[in-house]
């Protein structure tokens, strides 16, 4: 009798990326630093101050070329979000292998453990690589058909005092930050994001900016929802979760994917940095079908342009910076 075949884990048309091929690709500071090299400049080499190819190799011992257009030094760092970064590159390599390959993500502490950095390092060279995702809520509309849902998180009645708990009896979900997704069952792109309110003018305006004006809606029976064209629901609230091509379930997949991060790897989240996690989860579902080392390279593509200071990422957003379970 024939032996039976049985497949690996993950996409079969994937080509992924073990630690031990990842840590053979970066076994130096100068290895890392010449691939950083060859994703951003592709041979051509160009000041991240100004653009211009016209540089050249100088001796100054942390900007090794020239600009001479805008007459300064610059490094591979420049212009992106490791600028004035003394982590050397051979660990921010790490860090984004790590973060790509991590379903669940990876947390300050585990990074800082693994890589030898302190947890505030890690947490925010971690931010500074969700730059690289952020403006996963935008782009070209999507073709449908779009299933859109909101979910929430924070404010577990459970961790409330008993006071307030009384005065939420039989209310919805309150002291929550809202996010509201939307899936493309064509393409399988996901948008996402954090918004103030869960109104008919917030989560319409979210589907009318993402998704075709002929692309078929699928939602629950959220009232919100009520006056989209081209528009079906499913009645949660009387247990109905599928009927015929109306159902939410691949948007909300992606929800139980991001809830299991904030359970298994963050375990609290502050609604003002909420954002940022949910545009790398957003993100990191839409090039999944890529190779590793390809999504390796779009991530660091990504970084060209966007700084991230520290005192930004704590500056008042308005949103609470407790995190919360």
């Amino acid at each position: 009798m024939a032996s039976r075949k049985y497949k690996a884990p993950g996409k079969a048309h994937r080509k992924g990326m073990t630690l031990v091929q990842m840590m053979r690709m970066f076994p130096s500071e100068e290895a890392a630093i010449k691939w950083f090299e060859s994703v951003l400049w592709d041979g051509k080499r160009v000041c991240g101050k100004c653009g211009s190819e016209r540089t050249r190799e100088a001796s100054h011992p942390k900007m090794p070329y020239w600009c001479t257009d805008c007459r300064s030094y610059f490094s591979i760092r420049t212009g992106t979000p490791m600028q004035q970064s003394k982590i050397p590159l051979q660990k921010w390599a790490i860090a984004i292998y790590l973060c790509i390959t991590s379903l669940k993500s990876v947390s300050s502490m585990k990074l800082h453990r693994d890589i030898g950095v302190s947890q505030a390092s890690a947490w925010f060279m971690l931010h500074r690589i969700r730059e690289a995702w952020a403006g996963s809520d935008t782009g070209p509309r999507l073709q449908g058909p779009v299933e859109v849902d909101e979910t929430y998180f924070g404010g577990k009645r459970a961790n409330m005092s008993l006071a307030k708990r009384a005065t939420l009896e039989g209310r919805g979900p309150v002291d929550m930050t809202a996010v509201v997704g939307m899936k493309d069952r064509a393409s399988n792109k996901v948008r996402a994001r954090r918004v103030d309110r869960t109104d008919a003018a917030t989560l319409q305006g979210f589907v009318f900016e993402n998704a075709d004006r002929d692309a078929e809606v699928f939602t629950d029976d959220a009232r919100a929802y009520q006056g989209l064209p081209n528009h079906e629901t499913v009645k949660h609230s009387v247990l109905e979760y599928v009927r015929g091509m109306a159902h939410t379930n691949g948007v909300e997949s992606f929800w139980s994917m991001l809830k299991r991060a904030h359970k298994g790897t963050f375990h609290k989240l502050s609604p003002k940095h909420l954002d940022r996690y949910v545009q790398e989860f957003a993100a990191k579902h839409n090039m999944r079908e890529s190779d590793t080392l390809t999504q390796m390279r779009d991530t660091v593509a990504r970084l060209v342009g966007r700084r991230l200071m520290h005192r930004d990422l704590i500056a008042d957003n308005g949103l609470p910076s407790g995190a919360r379970s």
